[in-house]
């Protein structure tokens, strides 16, 4: 039987396996013993099934060294599959309707630079580490839904600073995202760079959408505790395209 095989190596227990699939399969994820049952056809345990809809998410019981074994046994046709880990605890974050935080979304008039007019729908602020894992399909998926989309990478630079990037890129577009990663968090800004943003949004101005990805809320805490309580989404509760398409209805409502 042909299947497709995706060798975990050691996980921990409680970790998150998102597979994506480009059609209906059978996933089953298994420990070493069961894959090699299962390789060799000898009875086997597994945790999935058949999934009618991706991404399909499936947690590691216990630590060792885990499998995912993708087939088509009893179905038509066949599938390509992408598979990634994520943190063992999913992000707790704020589920409010995007709507609830009115600010996101800025008119020509509310940059206060007098002149400036809005060039793009979206901007979104980003670790350059991000690009291959999550920034090209949001861009893609933003695009696909008919909005304008400007993505600018942040690099330490003794020219510009954070903030200013930040303000340079939301004089110019509508709504700005802020994904933030191990990456992002790691960069070392310094506090008081962080502070300035961080001001703003305690005062109650909430400038940017922040996107959790491959984080929990602790780390968010750590960096920013005024970004763990803002409304935000998280790429292991919704993927690229969900996110999207509630960004699209957002400029669709306005």
């Amino acid at each position: 039987m042909r299947f497709i095989h995706h060798n975990l190596g050691h996980r921990k227990q409680g970790e998150i396996v998102e597979v994506t699939l480009t059609c209906g399969a059978n996933v089953r994820l298994m420990n070493s013993a069961n894959f090699s049952s299962y390789n060799n056809g000898r009875r086997y345990q597994y945790i999935g099934g058949l999934a009618k809809h991706s991404p399909l998410r499936l947690k590691i019981p216990n630590s060792g060294h885990w499998h995912v074994a993708i087939d088509m046994q009893g179905l038509i046709g066949s599938t390509k599959a992408s598979i990634r880990v994520l943190p063992g605890t999913l992000p707790e974050i704020e589920e409010a309707p995007l709507s609830s935080a009115p600010s996101l979304i800025q008119e020509d008039s509310s940059s206060g630079l007098v002149g400036t007019e809005k060039e793009h729908d979206i901007f979104i602020f980003h670790a350059s580490e991000d690009k291959d894992d999550v920034i090209r399909p949001l861009f893609n998926a933003l695009t696909r839904e008919g909005l304008g989309v400007w993505c600018d990478e942040f690099t330490l630079c003794i020219e510009e600073s954070l903030h200013q990037k930040i303000d340079k890129g939301l004089a110019k577009s509508r709504i700005g995202l802020a994904v933030l990663s191990p990456s992002f968090v790691g960069k070392g800004w310094a506090n008081d760079e962080l502070d300035e943003i961080v001001t703003r949004i305690v005062q109650g101005e909430q400038i940017f959408l922040p996107i959790w990805h491959n984080i929990t809320k602790q780390k968010i805490v750590d960096f920013s505790p005024a970004l763990a309580d803002k409304v935000a989404r998280s790429t292991a509760t919704h993927t690229v395209g969900e996110i999207a398409k509630e960004i699209a209805e957002l400029f669709r409502g306005t």
